[in-house]
């Protein structure tokens, strides 16, 4: 599915983030930025020694921070690594610290002139947000930024398997059904 907001493209598709042709990948990193397991591990397995070097330059982020690396061996050119919140009941800062981390990583997109970026679905594998809320959440955040003056053209989100693209797709067409702004192609 695929939309435009502006001057941009959102698009939903199902596949593996790390064979995403863009300027930027997203990484659903713990707060070490040292990898992990999910997209996270996949990611660092991938981009090779690279980034992890660059994130252990770095060191560790809060909860809805992004910092960028190197992409390595990857297709994209650069990594942005955010933190997403755990699931805990939905009061303890939760859809802030996943719209922070959604924010933050489109903001180094910018700060380090990238046009193209593909995102997960952060916080929905481990960390047990729930993929509806988090859904919500994400698009509504991309959506809202891209309606600003941005040089971000295109935005991927890069789902892993039908079930997360379905529910994606099922918020996608509530809120276009709800604003104008946003043409479905």
């Amino acid at each position: 599915m695929k939309v435009i907001i502006g001057t941009a493209t959102l698009e939903l598709v199902e596949g593996d983030i790390t064979r995403q042709t863009v300027d930027a990948i997203v990484n659903a990193a713990n707060t070490t930025l040292l990898g992990g397991g999910g997209v996270d591990g996949a990611i660092h397995r991938a981009g090779g020694p690279a980034i992890l070097e660059e994130c252990r330059k770095v060191g560790g982020r809060p909860t809805g921070e992004a910092v960028i690396t190197t992409g390595g061996n990857l297709p994209a050119k650069q990594v942005i690594h955010t933190v997403g919140p755990v699931w805990r009941d939905g009061s303890h800062r939760e859809p802030e610290l996943l719209q922070s981390a959604y924010k933050n990583s489109l903001i180094q997109a910018e700060r380090h002139r990238c046009s193209s970026i593909a995102f997960p679905s952060i916080s929905t594998g481990a960390y047990r947000f729930p993929l509806d809320k988090a859904s919500r959440i994400a698009l509504s955040t991309i959506i809202d930024h891209l309606k600003g003056t941005t040089p971000i053209t295109a935005v991927r989100f890069v789902l892993f398997d039908s079930a997360a693209r379905a529910t994606y797709e099922k918020t996608l067409h509530h809120l276009s059904a709800e604003d104008k702004d946003i043409k479905n192609v």
